[in-house]
């Protein structure tokens, strides 16, 4: 298993001090997620050639490697424009995630909830584009259902990449996404099964507690979609069934700490996460 961190906490390091700080942390790998230096936000890349080969460089020093390439983009959207306009921003990540030398990738499906058949038809039309470009670098594509994404519920989601049939398309569970996705996050890893070769680490409380009124959003109905991610332990999240369950499963993927609570202590936060998948998944592996 690759423990990797997602620094987006750290974004305001510089990205060539970025790879020996996370090692000072740490960490063996981490997941590159978008920073405006690099992959912003639903935005064309900002990161040039010699930049990227700059930060490889600093990466063979540091003695980390980048896990995964975390894209974010309106592939989905119902808007053709943005659609268009998202393929081509994923064409170039990939370009730079093969440049590193990277051969994972991760994202979310993103579209409309409210437009659920619109969104994934948007998304088919995407893939059918992009699918082949992933396939001919040899880039897996690691897939997760997000809160407020055209499809939210875990198995709902496992079904959709079991349905692109394609091994270099697999599935993301995301633990702070648990009550999200209906919940059972053994069931949802357990049908997953090898489709499952990333999960993100992040603690959340359950928003449907005390008869939904843990969190009240006004106004009344509001269709806000509310978690957290915190650090392991200070939210509702069961993680020894979650450690437990992978061990189970015979998984060897990436793990990646995500948390983006405690910016004012995100070096804390950093190790602290570490030393608590580290002992989880020792006791799990005897």
């Amino acid at each position: 298993m690759k423990i990797a961190l997602d620094p987006y906490m750290l974004r305001k390091v510089p990205l060539l001090e970025l790879p020996g700080l996370v090692a000072d942390l740490g960490y063996r790998y981490l997941e590159l997620s978008p920073r405006d230096d690099f992959l912003p936000f639903f935005l064309h890349p900002r990161v040039d050639d010699g930049t990227v080969a700059a930060f490889k460089r600093e990466l063979a020093a540091a003695g980390v490697e980048v896990a995964s390439v975390l894209p974010l983009y309106r592939w989905s959207g119902p808007d053709e424009d943005d659609r268009q306009a998202a393929v081509r921003y994923w064409k170039r990540a990939i370009q730079i995630t093969v440049d590193l030398g990277v051969d994972v990738m991760n994202s979310e499906f993103n579209g409309r909830p409210e437009a659920a058949a619109a969104s994934e038809a948007q998304f088919w039309r995407s893939m059918e584009e992009l699918l082949p470009i992933f396939e001919r670098e040899g880039v897996r594509l690691v897939l997760e259902p997000h809160p407020d994404d055209f499809v939210e519920e875990g198995i709902a989601g496992v079904d959709l990449v079991r349905g692109i049939n394609s091994d270099r398309v697999s599935f993301l569970y995301c633990a702070p996404h648990t009550f999200h996705q209906g919940g059972d996050l053994a069931g949802i890893m357990r049908h997953a099964g090898p489709l499952l070769t990333q999960v993100h680490i992040a603690d959340s409380f359950d928003h449907r507690g005390s008869s939904g009124l843990r969190y009240i959003v006004n106004p009344p109905g509001s269709a806000a979609r509310i978690h957290q991610h915190l650090d392991i332990g200070q939210g509702e999240v069961d993680w020894d069934l979650f450690f437990r369950t992978l061990a189970e499963i015979g998984f060897d993927g990436i793990a990646t700490v995500c948390v983006f609570a405690w910016e004012e202590r995100a070096q804390e936060s950093a190790r602290f996460n570490l030393a608590r998948v580290t002992e989880y998944v020792d006791k799990y592996s005897r």
